[in-house]
Order: structure tokens, then sequence, then C-alpha cells
């Protein structure tokens, strides 16, 4: 299966992908674009323009195609899109020209496994980090993945702690 984790910062979904993957040996597992485009150079400033997001998505989609059947990705095009939009420059970002791209990239995955924000918070927020554009990006995923987005995809919203992330998620895999 190729299942992509996705959800805004801080909610937990690396964590999970991790607790998978030490279920799921036989899968590869592809790191999030930010870490990929660090690996290869790019240097991300720490409040990313809407560049570096359009980077990260073009990174995200070349890691879909680059990957093979059994793969679970941190991140997906959803993701990078979902932070563009969220951006407070977005009226300076096409995504009009991005959709049918990210749509078809989306249609590789089997599974998105969809970790949202709770409350409480699972994960300490440090005081630095914009709990707006947080809570935007969360919502800007919500309306991609589970309403407008017109992904043909199926999405899996996980809660609870990672215990119980873990059972959602592998009761999903085993179902025929």
């Amino acid at each position: 299966m190729r299942i992509a984790f996705s959800g805004t910062h801080r909610t937990g979904k690396s964590t999970l992908l991790g607790q998978i993957a030490g279920q799921l040996p036989d899968h590869a597992t592809v790191d999030e674009p930010y870490h990929l485009l660090e690996e290869e150079g790019h240097e991300t400033p720490d409040v990313p323009s809407l560049e570096d997001f359009e980077a990260q998505l073009e990174r995200s989609l070349a890691a879909l195609e680059e990957s093979g059947a059994d793969v679970l990705f941190d991140r997906c095009p959803a993701d990078a899109l979902a932070y563009l939009l969220a951006h407070d420059d977005a009226d300076g970002f096409d995504a009009d020209a991005w959709r049918g791209r990210v749509r078809e990239a989306m249609a590789t995955l089997d599974l998105v496994v969809f970790v949202p924000l709770e409350r409480p918070d699972r994960i300490p927020l440090p005081a630095h980090e914009d709990r707006a554009f947080r809570q935007d990006v969360h919502e800007k995923l919500e309306e991609l993945l589970l309403d407008e987005g017109g992904y043909d995809i199926e999405v899996l919203c996980v809660e609870g702690d990672t215990a119980s992330r873990v059972r959602q998620v592998m009761a999903r895999i085993r179902r025929p």
C-alpha cells in the first residue's frame, strides 16, 4: 500500500508514521518534502516564503512519482497545498495551476491518514510557533481531504494517543 500521513505541524504525524513503519517492515518510508529538500541543499528560512512551499509541493509530487508500491509518506501534496493556501501571501499563489497535478498525484495513493488537531494538543506548541497559522493549515487540509478536494482517495481520520492511532491505522490496513 501507498499511505501518506497528513496534518498540520506538531500533530504527531511523524511519530505515527514511525510506529506504523515498525509494524510494516516491508514498506519503505519517505521523509517529508521539507527534509528531503534540506538534504538536497535547499535552505528554508525560519518563515518560509511561497516559493519555499512551492518547492516543497514540487518535491512532494516528485517523491510520489519516484516511489514504488509499498511506501509510507510523511506528508503528501495536499499538505504543501494547504500550507500555500494558508500562507500570508496566498494571494500570490495560483492554486488552480497546481490542482490538476496534485489531484493526479494524490490518486496514486491508496490511503491518506489524516492526523487532525485535537484539544487539548497532544504535542505542546512552542511559544514562538504561530497558532493561527497552524489552525489555518489544519482547516485547509480538512477542506482538501475531507470536503472539497475532489481527490478520489480514502482518508482515515485518526484520533487519540499514539497507541490508539496505531490501532486505527493497522485495523484499516488489515481490512480486506
